[in-house]
């Protein structure tokens, strides 16, 4: 469908950068990029809207949301505040099963590189999806469906902001963190996973706390 290429389309753009933090997302201008129509182009953007990649401004109409936005900071609270506690489900229910899924999701992670040249400096799709399904690896072993959607909800409405923050911090030490991560939770040692989760998402909104005057340069 033509919405669904002209969203694809919209959220790439979003996520690699080609339009910045703040920028005005026209219609207008949209649709005679794409060569479709209006219609179909406000569908795309109220999608976006739903993921939490675009605002919607009243009398004004769509743009990328800003670096001071505070909802990325309210994101990161509620991620502190409900992620330790299912990593913490997970180490005391996970079994065997779940013990080798997250060694081979922080395998898959650790092999993927963060950023491919010709590609700019966000980094890539790949190493995203690789990072969602670490993470959402560890979550699993609680066993509660109805909080794991919570955390997929949380990441998705997350996502831009963990690429901002990635593109502003480059010499942060993910593998690292990562490695901890992992190797917390399979030794069963709930209150250090626990420590360094909170401390991951922590980073990762500090990347955009106190620096909004400094936003860096978008690719074309």
């Amino acid at each position: 469908m033509l919405s669904e290429q002209v969203y694809a389309h919209l959220r790439d753009a979003i996520m690699h950068g080609a339009h910045a933090p703040g920028d005005a997302l026209k219609p207008q201008d949209l649709a005679k990029e794409q060569s479709v129509s209006l219609a179909v182009v406000r569908e795309a953007l109220v999608r976006l809207v739903g993921e939490g990649l675009a605002d919607r401004l009243p009398n004004r109409g769509f743009a990328v949301p800003a670096f001071s936005d505070h909802r990325w900071q309210e994101i990161a609270e509620a991620r502190r505040a409900v992620e330790p506690v299912l990593l913490r489900m997970s180490i005391e229910r996970g079994d065997l099963d779940w013990e080798s899924r997250v060694r081979a999701a922080h395998h898959r992670l650790a092999r993927t590189p963060a950023f491919v040249p010709g590609e700019g400096e966000h980094y890539s799709d790949a190493w995203a999806e690789a990072h969602r399904i670490f993470h959402r690896t560890l979550l699993e072993g609680c066993g509660n469906a109805i909080l794991l959607e919570t955390f997929d909800r949380m990441w998705t409405a997350s996502e831009l902001a963990r690429r901002w923050s990635a593109h502003r911090t480059p010499d942060r030490d993910h593998l690292g963190e990562h490695r901890r991560l992992e190797d917390a939770a399979l030794a069963r040692d709930a209150d250090a996973a626990a420590a360094a989760l909170a401390q991951h998402l922590t980073l990762t909104a500090a990347g955009l706390a106190d620096r909004t005057q400094h936003e860096p340069t978008t690719e074309a």
